[in-house]
């Protein structure tokens, strides 16, 4: 079937009020975005609907793309018709007889958004199913469970009109929110909380503590593809690496082995919050999920944020490790996740951290290290590297 249109729906937007527009423009700039290596598109959009006018362009690519911007509750491939009975009727028979193999059984649903067209909804659906069992041998209608729904939308802008209609990531648009800074770890959790904070529609980019040589490049290199992933889904990440050697061999050589792990979350906190001010980024985000390790404890949580004010978000904390695996092998990032590269969160893993860490005591320990002189460090020696369609360029190009 050779389809014009992509007729796009959001369902959350519609909720919000008088920031409808501003939401719906950001969503329709998404599309835009994303769709970027489609010269030939067009996109649009009308109250409660957004339009990609195909112009000859291959609808598959640009549905599984669609699939994945944030914003979307559903799309459908559409053909656009004349507001006429006939024209109506036609085109409905046209994408039923589409379809292959022929379904047994199909209904016809019709939103009349058009009430300047007199012929009620129910009745559009009746004549054109009555059209449709007439030119199409060994077919039924079914209205509970048919094979195929034949959709109808009467619009002031057109008559569209699909039998597929697929599901969108729902959400918010990304860019909507404001900015959120994400620890992005080579593990299986923080790309997923990344995924969930760009659902909520929030613009991201990403910090990674790199101690080399105790980890290796091919580590750094996971971590810009688990980036890459996120960017299918957000359009842009800039990824910050910071220089963590100097701050983990300090913490080694001069902390108890059962607070290093803490103490070294503490000094990420402090770094973070540093390149966050430096971004415009008003939280922080994590993959943390209460009670999995010993660092992500209550009390363990409690002593790590006690030396920043930024707040910081952490969308897994109530799943399991069942549910956030489920969610990173549907994002695609699962694999990535499990490659056998160590980060600097695991390297200096030791055999019994405490569990219930006490922010008096951490600070305590933290007294013998220039705690200062660290921090700068390391946020000074920080490289950003933009993650656009895969590539490190030297250019940041604000798409967000």
């Amino acid at each position: 079937m050779n389809y014009d249109h992509i007729l796009i729906r959001y369902g959350e937007l519609a909720l919000k009020g008088k920031n409808r527009d501003a939401f719906e423009n950001t969503l329709m700039r998404n599309v835009r975005i994303m769709l970027k290596d489609f010269p030939e598109i067009r996109v649009s959009r009308n109250y409660g609907r957004m339009y990609v006018q195909l112009n000859g362009a291959d609808a598959q690519p640009i549905l599984e793309i669609l699939q994945r911007v944030f914003g979307i509750s559903s799309i459908s491939p559409v053909v656009k018709t004349k507001q006429t009975e006939e024209a109506i009727k036609e085109t409905a028979l046209q994408v039923i007889s589409a379809i292959q193999p022929q379904p047994r059984t199909f209904r016809v649903e019709t939103r009349r958004a058009d009430k300047r067209y007199n012929i009620p909804s129910m009745e559009v659906s009746r004549r054109v199913g009555g059209y449709i069992l007439r030119q199409l041998e060994g077919i039924k209608v079914d209205l509970h469970q048919p094979e195929a729904v034949v959709n109808i939308e009467i619009r002031t802008e057109g008559t569209f009109i699909s039998s597929q209609t697929l599901p969108g990531p729902g959400g918010l648009p990304v860019g909507a929110s404001g900015k959120v800074l994400l620890l992005l770890s080579g593990g299986i959790d923080s790309p997923v909380a990344g995924w969930m904070m760009l659902k909520r529609g929030v613009t991201l980019e990403a910090i990674h503590f790199h101690s080399y040589p105790f980890t290796s490049e091919r580590s750094l290199e996971k971590v810009r593809d688990l980036a890459y992933k996120l960017t299918r889904y957000g359009g842009k990440i800039r990824l910050h690496v910071v220089p963590f050697t100097e701050i983990q061999t300090a913490i080694r050589d001069n902390c108890p082995e059962d607070y290093l792990i803490t103490i070294m979350r503490r000094f990420m906190m402090r770094i973070s919050e540093r390149i966050a001010a430096q971004t415009n980024a008003l939280a922080l985000a994590s993959g943390e999920s209460l009670g999995q390790v010993a660092s992500q404890t209550l009390e363990s949580m409690n002593t790590i944020n006690s030396v920043i004010n930024i707040p910081i978000l952490r969308p897994l904390i109530g799943m399991d490790k069942v549910e956030i695996t489920e969610i990173a092998r549907k994002i695609d990032t699962f694999d990535l996740s499990i490659l056998p590269y160590e980060d600097c969160c695991t390297i200096f893993t030791p055999k019994s951290p405490v569990t219930r860490p006490k922010p008096e005591i951490a600070a305590n320990f933290e007294a013998v290290l220039d705690i200062e002189t660290l921090v700068e460090n390391a946020v000074k020696g920080t490289v950003v590297e933009p993650i656009i369609g895969g590539k490190r360029e030297a250019a940041v190009v604000d798409l967000f």
